[in-house]
């Protein structure tokens, strides 16, 4: 993120320790942990609810895919059986067409 080498926080170091002085420089440093590690803390939590809201989001998504799929195969199984329905009648009918064609043996 922030590329900071030695000779910065070298350079930092000496510019607080000549503006504070040795006396409030370790208080200085103290709070200044603090409220890194407390920056820190925050950030932390913030990417873990980002993270959980986002894989909360992937579900929900993941959901709803299965529930098309789920009214896509009824679909596709009420499709089929009007198929073998059809299919069925039209078999009948040829049947029956087949026997009118007959000629029949009592005349």
């Amino acid at each position: 993120m922030f590329d900071v080498g030695f000779s910065e926080l070298l350079m930092v170091g000496l510019v607080a320790l000549l503006v504070l002085g040795p006396e409030k420089l370790p208080k200085a440093a103290r709070l200044a942990g603090f409220w890194v590690g407390k920056a820190r803390t925050v950030l932390a939590t913030a990417k873990a609810e980002i993270k959980q809201e986002l894989h909360a989001e992937e579900m929900r998504q993941l959901i709803q895919q299965q529930s098309i799929a789920g009214e896509l195969q009824k679909v596709v199984q009420d499709t089929q059986s009007a198929l073998d329905d059809i299919n069925f009648n039209a078999q009948a009918a040829t049947e029956i067409n087949q026997d009118d064609d007959k000629p029949s043996a009592a005349g």
